[in-house]
């Protein structure tokens, strides 16, 4: 535990170090000079690095890219393999295990040691390797790698130890699963077909041991040839030659017959009696057309021949459909006797697999349910039932129903929420389902003892919400909601939103959640905001709707000649939240009226249902918040979203400005640009015009056009020449050696920055698809050390005239002008989930392809002025060259826009705190922080009676305090003095639809965290932590003195940041873009962790990444997958408790009882001894260079986790002796009933002998 102390200065009038204007200090009588706020802050900070550690706990969703399968019929799990290298293992729900191939290669083949607790998997990079799966986080024992040869099929007998191992070559060869050894004993195809074969085979497409024997082998090659190989003898006992080429085989289970499948979508019966001809050729689903001949049809890609007891044998095969008939989707056939059966499938088939009752090859195999493996799903057919239904599958398989474009993960929810929305979400389950168990049913899992309620919610592009319990590692769905029910279907291609959004109009851009309340607001891509309430009971309700004007008008930009005569541009606004003249047409008249039409195309992107609708149980929609078009413009689309249940506030924002919405009310009370929140009193005054711009030109933006070299010229000069002003009076210019530590001042481009702040955006969607948050990417990996005032000070960016940009020189001018009015600004709404997209790592592969790879992040490309107005006379060597002299980082976070256009609101929060350094009692506050990485302070005040509150207005003063970061500011947080993490203030949760008791009438509770509440001992005041992409810093509140600062990313940006509680304390969580996992101790902003976890190789990463309380966070680690890890080695310590046991002790079950006879003329497959064929002494070794042997992990691994309790280690060594000591037992039982019945055999035949020695012949 350390201890940290921070004195603090220029908290007195006094400080030689006060900026600006003094913090006014007062004392607790109200006077100006003595100041409550402590001298010193007094933290016991208890987070030290050993409470950290970054591993990942459990992947959750449907493994992309499937490519393989298998089953264990005894332990009853499941394994599936994708094209990343990546393995699922699934038992019953709870066991869900996740492993990776680390060189990433697509799984072929996956093969289970039937009931021995390991899995061998074939890879496509020709490598073999075996998993023990008796541990709970499976590793690998042993590898082979094959290097002359390319691995097609694989194969394992039951209770055997010897792999078949087919190749592309068409040879065999046979691998020790104990030792991963190659056997000397090879099958080559010129010996496995006759010798006056005059092509070559093909590939090894499959491999199987007869049923009635095991000493022989069934090979079948790709051009249709099959040998049955005996392995004694080192021949062919036969070959068949067929037209067609094979993709698979299987046997009847009394080894007399097999069935094959074919290219032309037939299937083959063969008798072993006579292999010449097939004794039987079906093409299920090909016709007789009228000419006599057979429709062609699509190869059927696998059979599964399983024979019943009681009933015909069932044949189950994919593919195989006619081609003529078009768009019909892939099906999968099942043949029981006369019936046929086709299950269409809603994706393609991958691989699918019948579970039968029995592991043996040789016995009535007895089939009970089909395992499909789709390329987006996995489904589970009830084979005992005549109407195949289909099994409840109980995992997430269904994440990416609709493509995922957000998520938000919430721990240590309240424990009642869990329930309340399983019950609800129960009602609209489907139905018609099989009754049985879901099958695969094997493993062990447990609710471990470190669980609480978590709760993720993921928003998808068809508009979507689903809630998900992701308590005790595990995922179940609990509720879904669509949020296109609030509005009207749109036609296509009629009305600007058909213009607006080609597909998924609704995509989910963003949520915010307030467990304690059950309020819930939705940001939707087409602009427009839903608020949610939680009821239990239906109503009929009408939907409220507000329109916004939230957009910059031409009038808004100040020319130089305007401004001629006031450098310093002093506004004249108040503290009112009454908005300019040019603003006044943005609040609507009266609640669901619609804005003005004074301005043309003044409408929103969708319509609202303008009826009453009855809406079930659940989150019901109260209101709908939705921008409107300007002058042919889309609204520019939401970045950033704060809603405070016990204000009854609504705060958004985007790159023109800020508006705030009294839900309570129905009413808008706040709607600004940017630049107009700062106001006239700010002490930090933001210039809008540079003098020396004022003085070069009169007459508008289009001489500066003109003389371009000129602007280049003065930008390249000191980027401290600013215009330093006072409040309300403009003063002379003067150019200060240094101001770098001066946040007040501004460097020169601001101007331009200010000019083009109301321009029209436009969005460039030749190559750039996806949802329509904006982001800016850094031009250079380089951090401009000299500017903590963190504006934009590359010499590219241009000024524009509003609403008309410069038409460019260069000779692709035509293909950059404006875009007309009858584009559309973007296109499918594409989900975090597809964006894939490489990060230079270089740091001289220039700004333009790293900005175009962050601008995908967001989705659309923005305007860029530094891009795509470049003269000629301004060369990109010229504008290289500059900018890595003096560049700024123009990125931004997730919901970030670009900077050189406009300035956007990236975060927001609201929380009780000091919006004036003189203020003594903490107020209702809004917190905004802007992509330039200013921070504004805007006080509320709000009515506290209930009925007050629905009547008077809430107001807010726009000129609160003002801070400076480097970077877009990305995340705020509140402590208290003592380092405690102060919450916002909420409403408890009452049920706006449930009967009144007139007794109780219900009121509005409200739960208040103030920051004064527990300063008994160190006075009034609190800590704001404020993240951006570059630093951290905390300030202490009301005095806004910096106490400490962290710069988090030199070569970087953050992605995302929280403060979040860990081990009973708080600390900050970064994610940067480069890969790197952080935590800093709070309020000293020390460095816990610093780990480089995950190189930020697509845009899916950054748009999901979302951390959480209890030292856990997740992303979208694929687009059907989420991916859970944590960061807290308390955690770590207790993951092995919490993960399932994939592996179970379980007797194998016994062979039937195959009967004398039987045995005696069925052949002799008992006495067959692979060892004696393929091991060492008898085949010798194999050829060094065939295949080389790797050293797995595993063993070292599992003695690790094993060690982790040593009374887990001994019980395992019990289990084992155990099971040795029974397995010795049972054999020695078997002895003895074998010598027993080889004494009665004797006695027997004695017996006859003696009776039948004396008769004659006749006697008989």
């Amino acid at each position: 535990m350390k201890k940290f102390r921070k004195v603090l200065d220029g908290l007195t009038t006094s400080s030689p170090g006060a900026t600006v204007s003094s913090p006014s200090c007062g004392s607790a009588a109200g006077t100006p000079t003595a100041a409550p706020t402590p001298k010193e802050i007094d933290v016991q900070e208890t987070l030290v690095s050993e409470n950290f550690q970054l591993c990942k706990t459990v992947r959750h969703g449907f493994p992309y890219q499937p490519t393989a399968l298998a089953f264990d019929p005894v332990q009853k799990i499941l394994a599936i393999g994708s094209r990343s290298g990546g393995v699922r293992i699934l038992g019953r729900p709870g066991v869900d295990c996740y492993c990776q191939h680390e060189s990433g290669a697509a799984v072929l083949q996956l093969q289970f040691l039937i009931n021995e607790g390991a899995l061998v998997s074939a890879c496509a990079d020709d490598t073999l390797h075996l998993w023990n799966l008796r541990q709970r986080r499976p590793a690998i024992l042993h590898s082979l790698k094959f290097n002359r040869e390319r691995i097609t099929f694989c194969h394992l007998p039951f209770q055997s130890k010897w792999l078949y191992v087919g190749t592309e070559r068409g040879n065999t060869h046979i691998v020790n699963i104990e030792s991963f050894i190659l056997s000397g004993y090879v099958i080559m195809w010129n010996k496995a077909i006759e010798l006056s074969t005059k092509t070559h085979p093909g590939p090894v497409v499959h491999l199987s041991d007869s049923p009635k024997d095991e000493g022989k082998l069934l090979i079948g090659f790709e051009s249709g040839t099959i040998v049955q190989w005996d392995l004694r003898g080192k021949k062919a006992d036969f070959r068949i030659y067929y037209d067609e080429a094979i993709h698979s085989v299987s046997w009847h289970h009394e080894g007399k017959q097999f069935m094959c499948s074919h290219s032309d979508g037939s299937l083959t019966l063969w008798n072993l009696r006579n292999t010449t001809k097939p004794f039987q050729v079906t093409f299920p689903h090909g016709k007789i057309q009228k000419d006599g001949r057979k429709e062609s049809c699509k190869p059927i890609l696998k059979v599964e021949y399983k024979t019943c007891r009681n009933s015909e044998p069932f044949v189950i095969f994919s593919g195989g459909l006619s081609y003529d008939k078009a768009g019909r989707r892939p099906a999968l056939t099942i043949m029981h006797g006369k019936a046929i059966t086709v299950l269409e499938m809603d994706y393609p088939i991958v691989e699918f697999m019948v579970l039968c009752e029995t592991p043996y090859n040789n016995e009535v195999q007895e089939p009970y349910a089909v395992v499909v493996l789709l390329e987006k799903d996995l489904i589970v057919v009830d084979l005992t039932q005549s109407n195949y239904p289909v099994f409840e599958n109980p995992y997430p398989m269904d994440i990416h129903e609709s493509p995922v474009t957000c998520t938000a993960y919430f721990a240590d929810c309240p424990p009642d929420i869990i329930p309340i929305l399983y019950s609800i979400g129960a009602k609209h389950k489907k139905t018609g389902y099989s009754q049985k168990e879901w099958p695969i049913s094997g493993g062990t899992w447990t609710l471990g003892s470190h669980t609480y309620p978590e709760i993720i919610i993921t928003g998808h592009a068809d508009g979507s919400i689903k809630f998900w319990d992701a308590s005790a590692i595990t995922l179940q769905m609990l509720y879904k909601m669509k949020t296109s029910k609030v509005f009207e279907k749109p036609k296509p291609g009629e009305g600007r939103a058909a213009e607006l959004v080609e597909e998924d109009p609704f995509a989910i851009q963003m949520v915010s959640w307030c467990p304690q309340s059950r309020i819930f607001c939705v940001v939707g891509i087409s602009a427009h905001i839903i608020l949610y309430r939680f009821s239990k009971y239906d109503a009929n309700t009408q939907i409220v709707s507000l329109e916004v004007r939230l957009q910059c008008d031409s009038e808004d930009v100040i020319s130089p000649s305007e401004n001629e005569n006031n450098p310093s541009f002093s506004e004249t606004g108040s503290h009112s939240p009454q908005p300019h003249h040019h603003h006044q047409h943005q609040h609507p008249a009266s609640p669901g009226s619609r804005t003005p039409e004074g301005i043309k195309d003044s409408i929103p992107c969708l319509k609202v249902k303008d009826r009453a609708v009855r809406v079930p149980p659940g989150y019901q929609s109260e209101l709908v918040i939705q921008l409107l078009w300007v002058d042919g413009e889309p609204p520019q689309q939401i970045t950033s979203l704060d809603i405070n249940s016990a204000y009854g506030l609504l705060a958004f924002g985007n790159c023109n400005g800020l508006a705030v919405v009294d839900y309570l009310q129905k009413t808008v009370i706040l709607c600004m640009s940017t630049l107009d929140l700062y106001g006239s009193t700010d002490p930090y005054q933001r210039l809008t015009r540079s003098p020396r711009r004022n003085r070069q030109s009169t007459s508008g933006l289009t001489e500066l056009t003109d003389n371009q070299q000129s602007i280049d010229m003065e930008r390249s000069k000191s980027p401290t020449s600013v215009c330093v002003c006072s409040v309300g009076s403009p003063v002379p210019v003067h150019y200060p050696t240094s101001l770098h530590n001066d946040p007040r001042v501004l460097p020169e481009p601001v101007a331009s920055l200010r000019a083009s702040h109301c321009s029209p955006v436009f969005y460039l969607l030749d190559n750039v698809k996806g949802p329509g948050r904006k982001l800016s990417l850094p031009t250079d990996l380089k951090t401009d050390l000299d500017h903590v005032n963190g504006h934009c000070t590359s010499p590219t960016s241009q000024p524009c005239s509003a609403g008309k940009p410069r038409i460019p020189m260069g000779p692709e001018g035509p293909r950059l002008t404006r875009r007309g009015p009858g584009r559309p600004p973007f296109r499918k709404a594409q989900s975090a989930a597809c964006m894939e997209i490489s990060l230079p790592v270089s740091h001289t592969e220039g700004h333009a392809s790293r900005r175009a790879m962050l601008q995908q992040l967001h989705g659309v490309t923005m305007y860029s002025h530094d891009e795509h107005h470049s003269t000629t006379s301004y060369c990109w060597s010229d504008r290289e060259s500059r900018e890595n002299s003096f560049t700024r980082s123009r990125s931004s976070s997730v919901s970030s826009i670009d900077r050189d256009t406009k300035e956007a609101v990236t975060t927001l929060q609201f929380g009780e705190s000091y919006g004036r350094k003189n203020d003594v009692l903490p107020t209702p506050c809004l917190w905004v922080g802007t992509s330039l990485g200013v921070v504004l302070l805007i006080p509320m005040s709000i009515p506290t009676d209930q009925e007050e509150r629905m009547e008077e207005p809430v107001t807010m003063g726009v000129s609160g305090a003002l801070l400076m970061l480097k970077g877009s500011v990305l995340r705020f947080s509140f402590l208290d003095c003592m380092g405690a993490l102060i919450q916002t203030p909420y409403e408890v949760w009452r049920d706006h639809n449930a009967p009144e008791d007139p007794d109780r009438p219900r009121r509005r509770k409200l739960v208040h965290f103030s920051p004064s509440s527990s300063q008994d001992a160190c006075g009034d005041g609190h800590l704001a932590v404020v993240c951006s992409e570059r630093q951290a810093k905390v300030f202490l509140m009301p005095s806004q003195s910096c106490l400490f600062v962290h710069n988090i990313t030199e070569s970087s940006f953050v992605l995302r940041a929280d403060v979040v509680s860990v081990c009973n304390s708080v600390c900050l969580a970064c994610f940067c873009a480069n890969g790197h996992v952080m935590t800093l101790s709070l309020p000293s902003l020390r460095p816990l962790m610093d780990v480089n976890y995950l190189p930020l190789t697509d845009m899916r990463i950054a748009r999901t990444f979302y951390f959480t309380n209890g030292g856990q966070a997740l992303y979208l680690s694929s687009p059907t997958e989420i991916q859970r890890i944590t960061y807290s080695q308390e955690m770590c310590d207790n993951l092995q408790e919490m993960l399932g046991e994939l592996f179970t002790p379980i007797e194998t079950p016994e062979a039937q009882n195959r009967g004398f006879l039987k045995g005696f003329f069925g052949g002799n497959a008992h006495t067959f001894d692979r060892e004696e064929l393929f091991g060492e002494a008898a085949a010798g070794k194999a050829s060094r260079s065939l295949a080389q042997h790797i050293p797995g992990q595993g063993g070292v691994e599992g003695m690790k986790v094993a060690a982790s309790g040593a009374v887990g280690e001994l019980a395992r060594a019990r289990i084992a002796l155990d099971e040795r000591g029974q397995r010795l037992g049972e054999l020695e039982e078997r002895t003895a009933l074998m010598m027993t019945s080889a004494e009665a055999f004797s006695k027997h035949a004695h017996e006859l002998m003696l009776k039948c020695k004396d008769k004659k012949w006749y006697q008989f």
